[in-house]
């Protein structure tokens, strides 16, 4: 998976360096972390996707999105598929069962349907779009046709690229952009094995799919109520609008941190209750084995459960009537320490590299590592050092969090003997 990811970005930005993609070149630095944050899905810029690419330099991005979204859903999936073989016949049939929707069948199969859905989905949301852009904005047919395929492509995937030089600030109150761009977040962002079992049809959904659906649903109402909460009267972001473009913004303000990256209000002249609401956002992220990043839902949730079973003196943790494995724990638990550290130590670097504030460098820090794409406004102004921190942010964040993932559950193994018990004082 990390060759095959530093292939797409290496292959993005020399297409990216060619004259035809851009109408002005500042040199080597902007092809590189616009292919690095295409291919990763984040949305971060260091220059205007809008005015400085020309609209071939746009497909090149468009194809690197696509590529980086689908390829990381598929490589997850088939990790699945190793997983499930690696474990054994036994243990990989317990596994089938319990997630309803990757099988020990073959890879085609899983890539197939995979296809379909991200096809099926993509094609819904431009469907959408394009009357809106063509009637209500007086676009021609053709930039209408353009703008609903690249945002609807973008929105799945969780990349946050616009072709709009204030991203969607523009279309903030307007619910026939806004809220199928909504819509298409949150599918790319439940992951693959959790969409295929929901449009399958079954009446008893796995424990995966039941904690990744409802964590979400519970962590976009959070973060809705919350957004709007904080920024209600802001005079600089949601003040001016009318309760209905209120509360579209407000979805939007819990929507977009799930790594979706689309901005529909200026995060710079946002309130500090909002951008902390939104760094733990951006941190959790989405499903697995889907186009979000950050640590995941089921990652953060397993970790609320482990903490809830132990303050209520359980031996075991469970989780609707069944047992969690204390391999699942120690991996939850392996991979939100390492996202921590890994962001920490992003933070860090960049503080030394740059002139930035604390606050502002770890939301932008947060945003790279959860491939999320939102910014305070000092992403065009990061110095060489700087930028090149947030592409290892960026690059770590896709690649190293499923990587890790699926890392430890195929190096999990049974000890045939138990040693003996000694405690440590905690706390």
């Amino acid at each position: 998976m990390p060759l095959a990811f530093l292939f797409a970005i290496t292959l993005g930005t020399l297409l990216l360096s060619l004259p035809f993609a851009a109408s002005d070149s500042e040199g080597f630095m902007p092809a590189l972390f616009t292919s690095v944050s295409a291919v990763c899905v984040t949305g971060l810029t260091t220059v205007d996707t809008a005015t400085y690419w020309t609209p071939a330099g746009q497909a090149v991005i468009l194809g690197l999105i696509q590529v980086g979204g689908f390829g990381i859903m598929t490589l997850a999936s088939v990790l699945l598929l190793a997983i499930g073989r690696k474990l054994g016949l036994r243990n990989g049939l317990i596994a089938q069962t319990e997630t309803h929707s990757i099988g020990l069948g073959e890879v085609r199969a899983v890539v197939r349907r995979l296809a379909l859905i991200v096809l099926a989905t993509e094609t819904t949301i431009a469907l959408i779009l394009f009357p809106r852009f063509l009637i209500a904005y007086d676009d021609d047919t053709g930039t209408a046709a353009w703008h609903a395929v690249f945002h609807a492509v973008s929105a799945f995937n969780n990349a946050g690229f616009a072709l709009y030089s204030d991203s969607l600030i523009s279309f903030v109150d307007d619910p026939w952009v806004m809220l199928p761009l909504c819509a298409a977040v949150i599918v790319g962002g439940l992951g693959f094995p959790v969409v295929a079992e929901v449009v399958s049809g079954r009446k008893k959904w796995s424990i995966h799919t039941r904690v990744t659906v409802y964590g979400t649903l519970l962590l976009l109402l959070v973060g809705t109520i919350g957004f709007g909460l904080a920024e209600w009267t802001n005079d600089r972001t949601l003040g001016p609008l009318s309760l209905g473009g209120k509360l579209i913004a407000a979805i939007t303000g819990g929507v977009m941190p799930r790594t979706a990256g689309f901005n529909s209000i200026d995060y710079g002249s946002a309130t500090a209750e909002s951008l902390m609401l939104t760094d733990i956002l951006m941190f959790i992220g989405g499903g697995s084995a889907g186009t979000a990043g950050g640590i995941k839902v089921s990652t953060f949730l397993v970790l609320g459960f482990v903490i809830w079973s132990e303050l209520r003196g359980e031996p075991t943790v469970s989780i609707s009537n069944r047992a969690l494995p204390s391999t699942v724990q120690r991996q939850a638990l392996t991979v939100a320490l390492l996202a921590v550290g890994v962001v920490m130590a992003g933070t860090m670097a960049m503080m030394i590299a740059t002139d930035f504030e604390f606050e502002p460098l770890l939301f932008e820090s947060i945003s790279a590592f959860a491939t999320v794409g939102l910014s305070t406004g000092i992403t065009f102004d990061m110095p060489p050092a700087g930028q090149f921190v947030l592409i290892s942010l960026m690059y770590v964040g896709r690649v190293g969090i499923v990587t890790v993932g699926a890392a430890l559950a195929l190096s999990a193994k049974r000890r045939r003997y138990v040693l003996p018990e000694e405690h440590v004082i905690v706390g």
